[in-house]
């Protein structure tokens, strides 16, 4: 599977739900191995948002994204349709702070992409494969996920209204399935819940344009795409939510009302429970050539995401044969609460490292570690994931924040100041 961009760009303009600004956005073709990026042209020095889970900021009616005082609104309609039609790299330039709602469907954005032409390049994209079933909940949002070959969504809603009721739908997310059985469902909302979402500095441009917009008792904008107009986009931001694990996922997705906020909770979920596979990991022998560590002291098997300058994620198993084990609580082998937080700061390192030219010549020397909490035991056939991000650099001394992950749950915490210094 190569990886895929656009052939060039396109440009759609209008006004956005929420904001009410007026903007213009071209997609175009992004950089190799970029992945899907927000760049703010409104703003002074044209700063970029990466479409990734970590950096969403607000899920209220909405998906935002952002980054050192700079966010973009509502992207998950131009995120379902990206995703579905398999375009990994993408620059969405934006002169405002949220794209235009259009219809209030994804059509407008497959369209636009349809337009501007798929590509594909050298480079393999990821991929999220789902292994074993797990759960998910977030307040009223619930999602049970299996594995599958491909990403197919199944979604259950309800409303007590005479036009929604309960409603079931299960779609494949393919690129013809969702053109034809998705894109074109519009996002939708009720009447009298208008003054009261304008209030929390919601809906600032909408019209009745814009959505499916419901009275108590009817659609108060014409007719209905389908009767299950509304399950069908539902399953549609769940496409476009996804989109910010930045890989091709491969699960079945069962979800009973889902919402943004359990959305995002579930992409969390999956980046630390499915099983990743990209051409940007380091493995064991590229780490070793950056790290001084080595065997029984190295404890990063594998660099599994690193975005430069800003965050790592690491993974290390854990097995019975750690030579740790033979000494702490024999008959019952906890990893050692000590080496977990020397893991994350080996991480870390690797992150601290990718700042120097001549990271082989450097040696990290960890100056103070802060806040350490120790949540849940570590023991033998666990895989511990590092996310380690970057809080402050200053010259070489920086400080940095660690949290390890067993099963998708929070095993450790901590923050670190570390400078790196000529070997």
């Amino acid at each position: 599977m190569p990886r895929r961009t656009l052939a060039g760009p396109v440009t759609l303009h209008g006004t956005g739900l929420h904001t009410g600004a007026v903007t213009n956005v071209q997609l175009g073709p992004g950089d190799p191995g970029g992945g899907i990026r927000f760049r703010r042209a409104d703003v002074d020095g044209a700063p970029d948002i990466p479409a990734r889970v970590d950096l969403v900021q607000a899920t209220e009616r909405r998906t935002a994204l952002g980054r050192d005082g700079v966010d973009v609104q509502t992207v998950e309609h131009i995120l379902a349709a990206l995703h579905s039609l398999a375009v990994d790299d993408v620059l969405v330039t934006l002169d405002g702070p949220e794209p235009p709602m259009l219809d209030g469907s994804f059509l407008p954005w497959v369209e636009a992409i349809e337009q501007a032409g798929i590509v594909e390049r050298e480079g393999d994209p990821a991929t999220l494969t789902v292994t074993t079933p797990f759960v998910v909940t977030a307040g009223d949002a619930h999602y049970v996920v299996a594995p599958a070959a491909t990403l197919r969504i199944t979604a259950t809603i309800a409303w007590d209204h005479p036009m929604i009721g309960r409603q079931v739908a299960s779609f494949d997310a393919d690129a013809e399935t969702f053109r034809r059985e998705i894109a074109p469902a519009r996002t939708f909302g009720f009447t009298h819940e208008v003054d009261a979402l304008r209030e929390r500095g919601l809906l600032q441009g909408a019209t009745p344009d814009m959505a499916v917009v419901l009275s108590e008792d009817a659609v108060a904008t014409g007719d209905l795409r389908w009767p299950d107009e509304f399950v069908r986009h539902k399953i549609g931001d769940v496409v476009g939510d996804l989109a910010l694990l930045g890989a091709r996922v491969r699960a079945h997705i069962i979800a009973e009302r889902p919402s943004h906020q359990g959305n995002i909770a579930l992409a969390a979920a999956l980046t630390r429970q499915a099983q990743r596979t990209d051409p940007a990991m380091l493995d064991v022998t590229r780490i070793m050539a950056v790290m001084p560590h080595r065997y029984p002291f190295l404890l990063v098997d594998r660099i599994v995401e690193i975005e430069a300058e800003r965050r790592i994620v690491g993974l290390k198993n854990v097995t019975i044969n750690e030579p740790f084990f033979e000494g702490h609580f024999p008959g019952h082998p906890i990893m050692p609460g000590v080496l977990i937080v020397e893991a994350m700061a080996q991480a870390g390192g690797m992150l601290l490292m990718d700042h120097f030219e001549d990271p082989a010549e450097k040696v990290v020397y960890f100056m103070a570690i802060d806040g350490v909490k120790f949540r849940r035991p570590v023991r033998p056939g666990d895989q511990l994931r590092f996310e380690i991000t970057m809080l402050q650099l200053r010259g070489r001394t920086c400080r940095m924040r660690g949290e390890t992950y067993v099963d998708g749950l929070l095993t450790c915490e901590a923050e670190f100041m570390a400078r790196i210094v000529d070997r």
